[in-house]
């Protein structure tokens, strides 16, 4: 699967949709990386992972990858060839299995990619970043290297089944080097500069509006 996914739909992916991308280079080749994005669809981790330039892991919800038709095996699959992990966000550990499953990715020296507002921005504002991404950053000494995806909600508007062809940009920025706070990941208030620092960068490169305050989803 992993090598359908590589060879087959990625380069088709990529001739659909043409991305415009700047700075790939910027994403270092080898070693920890943190690849902090804005949020905007629900086609933007498809979009990193196709323009990376290197696999690139993700946050999955477990109950996806426990299927044992078929079908839920296919999906299972597919979605750990995409780069997938599998954490169970329904108990009252979830933020903690998330991060360590992150933690588990950049240790081996791998590419994690984190949605620091932690979930999709409806208002089209960039909202403030949660702590996470600092925590990991501060706790492997990975680099962080911001991203601005433009345009992902035009391919698949909220409401929308199937992605719209539509072209996007995707911007990343130069790596963020956080190891002068190396031995300060237990400070509140260094998480919150890491955490900010990350946001402005993303901020800048997507020319968002920043709004200082977390993002709520309307109730339901």
């Amino acid at each position: 699967m992993h090598l359908l996914v590589r060879w087959l739909l990625a380069p088709l992916a990529r001739l659909l949709y043409r991305p415009d991308v700047h700075g790939a280079d910027n994403v270092p080749r080898h070693g920890p990386v943190i690849i902090a994005s804005n949020h905007r669809a629900a086609v933007d981790t498809a979009v990193i992972a196709l323009t990376a330039g290197r696999p690139v892991s993700f946050l999955g919800k477990a109950e996806y990858f426990v299927g044992q038709s078929l079908k839920g095996r296919a999906l299972a699959a597919f979605l750990s060839a995409l780069g997938y992990v599998p954490v169970d966000r329904t108990n009252a550990k979830a933020g903690l299995a998330a991060l360590h499953a992150a933690r588990t990715v950049l240790e081996a020296d791998g590419a994690f990619a984190i949605y620091p507002e932690g979930t999709r921005s409806l208002d089209g504002r960039l909202h403030r970043g949660h702590t996470g991404v600092a925590t990991l950053a501060l706790d492997t000494g990975a680099v962080v290297v911001p991203v601005a995806l433009v345009g992902t909600e035009r391919v698949q508007p909220v409401g929308a089944r199937f992605p719209r062809l539509r072209r996007v940009t995707v911007r990343y920025g130069e790596p963020l080097d956080f190891s002068r706070y190396d031995g300060l990941g237990g400070s509140n208030v260094i998480r919150r500069a890491v955490t900010d620092e990350i946001m402005y960068a993303i901020a800048s490169l997507s020319e968002q509006e920043y709004v200082d305050k977390y993002h709520q989803r309307p109730a339901a």
